[in-house]
């Protein structure tokens, strides 16, 4: 048995259940519990402007996502529009998402191939990442409901993206990005990288359907359809569910009709391979995003309410895990009364969800294989908790 020490701020957890008949080659039996603090309760009596600079003191990761979609909770629930500041905000969870995404490049991909981390790798990109704020926003304040004095400065955001572009080309892709299952194939067999090693072993037959699970794509973006599921029933924040079942976010949702991926379905179908090239093309399409909205930014002074009173409000945000949702109520006082969100873990890691019907009934050889296999699925779905694996026979 495989086994690993979670730690007091959450965890996943995966159990898995070997069929000893066929000498341990099914996983006849699945278990995933994802024990993820519930960190907005911490929310709770503050006031907007203090909620949002505590938000991303509260979650280790994805920061400016979690401080965004609270911001944007407290502006719809102060009725305060905004929408000038709206592109300048997709550039900032964009950049994050590229630090997140590089995170798991350099770090996580090595680890599943036996390789060691390379955190230092990480300097040059999250140093073009810290600089895209202050080029936004001279004074660091754009996390605040209503936004902040946005005087975009061109020249360093362009530069920015340009060490950003670099760092892919030479940490990750080493040249052109994949378009295709074959240019794909090409490249892995190459193995110019970390990146492409772990493609090699992924596009393996034995591996590149593997962990398929049938989960429907999350289709729903909107704030209101969040805010109805998480104010109309509080179990919505640790089981959701859309349409009355499990739901997959993340990279896949977004990039599921690029025609990398596109490609590589056509080629392998559902799973590991599927859900690495999804992660390529995101990786691909997330600097040319910020280019397109670094071209549309205009500056934009701070938005103020509109002067009715104080209600509730949801505030969506995307990471590089997938989308994110904040709800809340304010009092007369205008501090917050109930707080509540859902994360990308709490769809991609619930009981019955993405990792759990991609483990359940799949052919392994035995419990190491089972382990390994396990974990490339979890790296994949990419968790922002620590993830534990035991296997039984």
């Amino acid at each position: 048995m495989t086994a690993a020490t979670f730690p007091a701020e959450g965890s996943v957890s995966v159990r898995l259940w070997l069929d000893g008949n066929t000498g341990g080659n099914t996983i006849v039996r699945a278990e995933v519990a994802a024990r993820r603090p519930r960190a907005v309760a911490a929310l709770v009596g503050r006031r907007a402007e203090e909620a949002v600079r505590l938000a991303p003191l509260l979650f280790s990761l994805c920061g400016t996502a979690q401080g965004l979609a609270v911001a944007r909770a407290c502006e719809a629930a102060l009725n305060i529009d905004a929408g000038a500041q709206e592109t300048a905000r997709r550039l900032l969870t964009d950049a994050e998402a590229l630090d997140s995404h590089g995170w798991q490049a350099v770090v996580e991909w090595p680890a599943r191939l036996g390789a060691p981390p390379r955190p230092a790798a990480l300097r040059t990109l999250r140093q073009a990442v810290s600089a895209v704020m202050p080029a936004l926003y001279p004074a660091k304040d754009g996390l605040r409901p209503g936004g902040g004095v946005l005087r975009p400065d061109e020249a360093a955001l362009r530069g920015a993206l340009d060490r950003m572009n670099g760092w892919l080309e030479e940490e990750v892709f080493a040249g052109p990005v994949p378009r295709d299952a074959d240019e794909l194939a090409r490249w892995a067999g190459q193995g110019a990288g970390d990146a492409a090693r772990l493609a090699a072993r992924l596009l393996d037959p034995d591996l590149a359907g593997w962990g398929a699970g049938g989960v429907p794509l999350l289709s729903e973006s909107g704030p209101d359809w969040f805010a109805a599921a998480l104010s109309g029933d509080p179990a919505f924040a640790t089981r959701p569910q859309h349409e009355g079942g499990p739901a997959l976010t993340g990279p896949l949702e977004r990039q599921a009709a690029h025609p990398l991926v596109v490609s590589v379905t056509e080629r392998f179908g559902d799973g590991l391979a599927r859900l690495f090239a999804a992660r390529l093309a995101d990786l691909a399409e997330l600097p040319r995003r910020m280019e397109a909205a670094i071209a549309d930014l205009r500056p934009a002074d701070p938005a103020t309410a509109a002067g009715s009173a104080p209600g509730t409000g949801c505030g969506v945000a995307e990471t590089a895990r997938g989308r994110l949702a904040h709800w809340l109520r304010l009092d007369e006082a205008g501090r917050i009364a109930d707080a509540r969100m859902v994360a990308p873990t709490d769809w991609n890691f619930a009981a019955d969800g993405p990792l759990a019907r991609g483990l359940a009934g799949a052919e392994v050889r035995g419990r190491d294989d089972a382990a390994e296999r396990a974990r490339l699925l979890v790296a994949m779905l990419d968790p922002c908790v620590a993830c534990g694996i035991e296997v039984h026979e």
